[in-house]
Parts: C-alpha cells; sequence; structure tokens
C-alpha cells in the first residue's frame, strides 16, 4: 500500500505588511533579507510579478522568454492539470508563493501537494506554507540556480521530488529524496518515468523534450489506469474524510 507521509508544518511566524509601505524599500537582486523583510517589500511592489528568496538572497528574474520558457511551462501546467483532475485531493499551483523557512520564499514553475496529510498547508493569506510534495522547476537562463541553491533548499526542507526541465540542454533531471538526500532517477528502459509519491504521474521523458505532447498524454493516461493510481486515490479519499 502506497503510505503517505504526514509532517507537522513548521511554525514559522506569518509575516505582515508593514503599516506604512512608503518606509520599506525596494527589492533589489542579490540583497541578502530574511522572509519576512522579503515578504514585506514584495507586497509592497505590486509591479513586480515574480520575486523569490533563495537561501536569503532576493532573485527577480527577467522577462519570460516562448520557446525557452513559456511553452514548456505550459506543457507542464497541462500535464499536471490532467493528472490532479483524475486524482482527488491532490492539488496543482503555478508561482505560488511558498513559505519554506525563513530564508526561502519561492514561486515555483509549478507544484504538487497533497491536500490532506501532505507536508503543507494553505495559510488564512493564501499561500503555501510548507515544502509541497512534488515540485518542478523550467530553467534555462537559471538552471545554475535551480540546480545548485533552490536545489538545496528544496531537499533540506522535505520536497520529495524535484523536477528540473533544463530548456538549453534538452534535459530533464528527476531527483527523489532518500535518506535526506537527492538522488537522481533516470527512465526506465521505455523512457519513462514514475512518480513515487504521487503514483499514475508517468512522464515519457523523451516524447516531451522531443515536444510529442500526445505520446506524453497517452503514457500518463496508462498511469492514470492503473492498480498504483486506484489505490492512491482510495487513501486520499480516506485523508479526506479524516481531513474533513
Amino acid at each position: 500500500m502506497t503510505q503517505i507521509s504526514v509532517k507537522s508544518t513548521r511554525n514559522i511566524e506569518q509575516p505582515t505588511p508593514a503599516d506604512d509601505d512608503a518606509s520599506i524599500l525596494p527589492l533589489e537582486n542579490g540583497d541578502r533579507l530574511s522572509r519576512p523583510e522579503f515578504h514585506d517589500r514584495y507586497l509592497a511592489m505590486p509591479q513586480v510579478k515574480k520575486a523569490e528568496l533563495i537561501e536569503g538572497i532576493v532573485y527577480t528574474p527577467s522577462p519570460v522568454r516562448h520557446r525557452s520558457h513559456g511553452k514548456p511551462h505550459a506543457a507542464i501546467t497541462g500535464l499536471f492539470l490532467y493528472y490532479q483532475v483524475a486524482t482527488l485531493g491532490v492539488d496543482l499551483g503555478i508561482e505560488t508563493t511558498v513559505f519554506l523557512d525563513l530564508e526561502n520564499e519561492p514561486q515555483p514553475d509549478a507544484l504538487l501537494r497533497i491536500e490532506n496529510g501532505g507536508n503543507s498547508r494553505i495559510t488564512d493569506d493564501d499561500y503555501v506554507q510548507g515544502a509541497p510534495e512534488l515540485i518542478v522547476e523550467i530553467a534555462a537562463s537559471t538552471a545554475s540556480k535551480d540546480l545548485h541553491d533552490k536545489k538545496n533548499a528544496y531537499r533540506r526542507n522535505g520536497v520529495q521530488e524535484y523536477m528540473v526541465w533544463q530548456i538549453n540542454k534538452q534535459r530533464l533531471h528527476w531527483f527523489r529524496l532518500e535518506k535526506g538526500n537527492y538522488v537522481s532517477i533516470q527512465p526506465d528502459d521505455n523512457g519513462v518515468i514514475c512518480s513515487r509519491v504521487f503514483p499514475g504521474l508517468w512522464l515519457a521523458v523523451p516524447a516531451l523534450l522531443s515536444g510529442d505532447l500526445a505520446q506524453v498524454m497517452a503514457v500518463l493516461q496508462e498511469g492514470i489506469n492503473s492498480p498504483e493510481h486506484a489505490e492512491f486515490v482510495g487513501i486520499l479519499s480516506g485523508e479526506s474524510r479524516k481531513g474533513n
């Protein structure tokens, strides 16, 4: 039977915007801040659409290009959305702010989390607090950050599976947390990686990298039709009843 890890979410003090926004300094790329300081500055700059705090350093990314980010991001979103629809109790987020710890507030390109019995929760002000079970980053110009500092932050905070799609090199990295370290997972003989924490989430890696989304979706459907997925849905249904 699939086991769902249940951990208590870290008790992180919730930041609130300062009363006098005029006194708050603007965010600057490379600033070193605590997460509450970063969050207050971010809230005071609504014109900034994306900023992240990774290991205490502020990152404000460049404008998003289509082929190197927007298009693959859409592909991953579609894949995860299809899985979510078939898996009641799984929650999908796109560029959602995540409170990890006092030095990390990322906005991952995509995340999947278990709504009841998982390792994260939704705060009263509608952010994710704690470690989602799976995070995906689309890496073009951000590959060094995604594969180093951000990877370390996700590992340390208990993100169980981490995927980095390295667009410029046409490589997909899938890491699984084992005994506190990330282990790189390779596709099987059919070119497929199967998520351990989300049974039925099967990814045809060569098809994804070549843009054959019809094959990607066909393989995902096989995973959704598997006995492992049916068992997982039953477990989530039981967790949902307990959560209510």
